[in-house]
């Protein structure tokens, strides 16, 4: 299939050099027809009609071709219609060059047309031919002794322009390859950083729901289950346990809304780290479970990333403590220092063998990782220490100075 004639043109109109290349070779072709024609006019006292309407010919045709047969692209074959254009012009210039020896130079823009255009299994025979009409033709205009630069400089020079360009289209089209590779690079690690941010978003909205609308779910279900127990025994403590699911119903919203608003959390809002971990251990204390909290040191002004990690982390800790533990007491300590801080969820639960692999439940199973990721995200670490039958110790240890 043929080229669009338009895409030569739209190549030139993007590319400088592709326009200078050009521009040379056709005021190099248009300087050596006139060169030839005023050689031929003053050494034949006028010339023949049938010569000179060749030499008329010859830049109309060539000409034609600019238009009619544009050159191919690079790397792209060329079109049958380019092919019958370069036949035709050098046939013209093969005419002309046995009637007017002259003509004799005028192969140069075609050789470096053809070589520019054509593939170098086409162009390399070209350029033979054009080279051998010229010696035959530098040596019927020849008289007397016989001047070897006739001989030795068209196919030198012919050989030396072969090599250049030949050389000079390989390296372009290694060079489009590379490009190529390169582009196809981008494109692949842009899709490639695509889902990875798919993937990072899937597991910080998993975290955010697990640390608050999961926890917040299963606080209501047991408050309500406990409710529902002694609804007709005790109803003063049922409604007790209404009273706190309708709480935690509220800050199940807040939450939500601010999720889905991508805001921090809603303890955050009005008050420090200090402050919202210590709501939180008021919160999560309820009979068979107290849980206080302790400060060690004075923080000063801490990033919001790390007050909200941190706080996701308390949540999740407590929140296997509530499920998991059995536990009785738990203390949740903030240590500031000049360069971190540490947060430690302890508990007198029945703790576990952290290097044993947890049996897969259905549902669960993000507690520990989703905080491991918390800090690490954050530029932080996670190590739990637990023993069977002698409770759990979280720790969570924040650089200040990563966070933005």
């Amino acid at each position: 299939m043929e080229q669009p004639q338009s895409q030569p043109y739209a190549q030139e109109a993007t590319d400088p050099d592709a326009r200078w290349l050009n521009a040379v070779l056709h005021t190099a072709f248009l300087a050596l027809l006139c060169s030839s024609l005023v050689r031929y006019l003053t050494h034949a006292h006028g010339g023949d009609a049938r010569t000179v309407a060749l030499f008329v010919t010859f830049p109309l045709l060539y000409a034609a071709g600019r238009l009619l047969a544009p050159a191919p692209a690079p790397g792209t074959r060329p079109t049958v219609r380019h092919l019958v254009w370069l036949g035709a012009v050098t046939a013209n210039w093969i005419v002309l060059l046995v009637q007017a020896p002259s003509a004799t130079w005028c192969a140069m823009p075609l050789l470096f047309t053809g070589l520019h255009a054509l593939p170098p299994r086409l162009a390399v025979p070209l350029v033979a031919l054009l080279t051998a009409l010229v010696v035959g033709s530098e040596i019927r205009m020849s008289h007397g002794t016989l001047n070897p630069n006739m001989v030795v400089a068209p196919p030198a020079i012919g050989a030396v322009a072969t090599a250049v360009l030949v050389h000079l289209q390989r390296q372009s089209a290694r060079r489009r390859l590379l490009i190529d590779d390169l582009v196809r690079t981008r494109r692949d690690l842009a899709a490639t950083e695509r889902r990875a941010g798919v993937l990072a978003e899937r597991h910080r909205l998993s975290a955010e729901i697990h640390d608050t609308l999961a926890q917040g779910l299963t606080s209501q279900r047991m408050l309500l289950q406990a409710a529902e127990r002694v609804w007709r025994t005790d109803p003063a403590t049922a409604h007790d346990h209404l009273r706190e699911a309708t709480g935690i119903t509220a800050r199940n919203l807040t939450e939500a809304r601010r999720l889905v608003q991508d805001l921090g959390p809603a303890d955050l809002t009005d008050d420090t780290l200090p402050g919202a971990l210590r709501a939180l251990t008021e919160r999560e204390s309820r009979p068979g479970l107290a849980v206080e909290f302790r400060l060690d040191g004075t923080p000063g002004p801490l990033p919001d990333r790390v007050e909200a990690t941190l706080l996701r982390i308390a949540q999740g800790a407590l929140a296997n403590v509530r499920e998991h533990a059995a536990a009785t007491r738990a203390a949740l300590t903030l240590t500031c220092l000049d360069d971190r801080i540490a947060l430690d969820i302890a508990d007198n639960g029945r703790g576990f063998d952290p290097t044993a692999r947890p049996a897969p439940v259905s549902g669960r199973g993000h507690g520990l990782p989703a905080m491991r990721i918390r800090a690490r995200q954050a530029g932080g670490t996670l190590t739990v220490e637990s023993t069977p039958g002698e409770g759990t110790v979280v720790t969570a240890i924040t650089p200040l100075e990563f966070a933005p």
